[in-house]
């Protein structure tokens, strides 16, 4: 019998030969391995979960650095219904979610379709392509305060488009979409590596069977390759609405909140009312709300995305 190089030749079972199973570890095994994890285990759990719960019990006190602190129940919540500013946040925070994580996965998944084929340069391409979330977001958001500057390289761009020319920055209609764009360039590269090795595991006999069918491009995405790549695209959906709802470092650097606060996010209002006028209590209420719309929309995620056909 010839083997292929790198093949391995199976040698047959003698009949009445037990078949040998992995040995369980024994309990004894089992605790002295939770002995040498559990310190890790206690430093997460404080240091993790520790800030989340005193973050949510703040939520309901008035407290402030140096001061007293004071059991108050629902009114903080109360002062972010009657909040303009609050609402204002939450809508720029919404406009910015919706459309920076659908271009984000359009941007992930063209990415990853096009570097997908093993060619010369793929592994440079996909490098190139992940760079930007290396990237050190403060130090990309000043470059692009002078991308979007008026006269700066954008500006004249879209002046010789015959688009408004001016700083987009610096324009309340066009400041959201001018940080939804240094978004998606900043992260399209995350969700594309995790699109890219679901794409390579998905069976080639598959796509085969589709095209011996006669099947056309569009139908082998449709048919074959979207429906295998449902739990890729709904973890990479789960982890950009994150990031987009926590938007805060390039709307700190960019634009500070402005103009007239249209690019004023719920982080940035969390920000001042926790550091600059030192509210705690109420900058927890606004986290605690942040926690319950992340809640809600990761849902509504998996009840779209992440069901089981």
């Amino acid at each position: 019998m010839v083997a292929l190089p790198g093949s391995q030749i199976r040698r047959p079972r003698r009949p009445g030969t037990a078949v040998r199973r992995p040995r369980r570890p024994s309990a004894r095994e089992a605790g002295t391995a939770l002995l040498f994890v559990l310190p890790f285990l206690l430093l997460f759990a404080i240091f993790r979960f520790g800030p989340a719960i005193a973050g949510v019990i703040l939520g309901f006190t008035d407290y402030t650095i140096g001061g007293e602190t004071s059991w108050t129940g629902l009114e903080n919540f109360r002062r972010l219904v009657d909040d303009p500013t609050f609402w204002s946040a939450l809508r720029v925070t919404v406009i910015f979610t919706a459309l920076s994580v659908p271009l984000s996965m359009l941007a992930s998944l063209g990415m990853a379709l096009l570097t997908r084929r093993a060619f010369r340069g793929a592994k440079v391409f996909r490098s190139i392509f992940f760079l930007p979330v290396v990237t050190s977001l403060v130090l990309a958001g000043v470059v692009f305060t002078w991308v979007f500057a008026d006269g700066g390289p954008w500006s004249r761009a879209m002046g010789a488009l015959g688009l408004p020319a001016g700083s987009w920055l610096a324009d309340s209609a066009l400041v959201v979409p001018a940080l939804v764009l240094v978004s998606v360039w900043s992260r399209f590269g995350y969700g594309m590596l995790i699109l890219l090795a679901r794409l390579q595991d998905i069976p080639a006999e598959l796509e085969e069977a589709a095209l011996t069918d006669g099947a056309s491009a569009w139908q082998r995405f449709r048919y074959v390759t979207l429906p295998q790549l449902r739990p890729a695209l709904f973890f990479v959906a789960i982890i950009e609405t994150t990031v987009s709802f926590q938007v805060f470092d390039m709307i700190y650097v960019m634009t500070g909140g402005g103009p007239v606060r249209s690019s004023y996010s719920l982080v940035y209002l969390l920000y001042d009312q926790g550091f600059k006028y030192f509210d705690l209590g109420y900058a927890s209420a606004v986290g605690v709300a942040l926690f319950v719309m992340t809640i809600v929309v990761a849902l509504i995620q998996r009840l779209t995305l992440g069901r089981e056909e």
